[in-house]
């Protein structure tokens, strides 16, 4: 190996030493989609007893991240449930006070 070849490899990391922050996760349709051909695939048969194990793995593997994916998305929308119940209970608040202070006004 020449030494130009051997500084271009040491440049680009292996998938492996990659930091896993570079490494992005399929979105849930694509995850969902392979799992479904994934699916598809076992249910078709004729596979080795080996091809099956891998490809069961890998449906396992996608519906764990379609389920975190999906918890993730479901958390995120309870948050802001909670947090626009706080903003209309504040808007509510303050118009509840301010009709107070409009009666009070009237009666003066």
């Amino acid at each position: 190996m020449r030494s130009h070849e051997k500084a271009s490899e040491a440049a680009v990391p292996d998938e492996s030493e990659r930091p896993k922050s570079r490494r992005q996760r399929p979105s849930f349709e694509a995850a969902f989609t392979r799992l479904e051909e994934t699916v598809q695939k076992l249910e078709s048969g004729g596979l080795t007893l080996d091809e099956a194990t891998r490809l069961y793995e890998e449906g396992m593997r996608l519906a764990r991240q379609c389920n975190e994916l999906l918890s993730a998305t479901e958390m995120k929308v309870t948050r802001l449930q909670t947090s626009y119940g706080q903003q209309m209970q504040m808007v509510n608040d303050d118009a509840d006070s301010d009709d107070g202070d409009d009666a009070d006004d009237a009666k003066n």
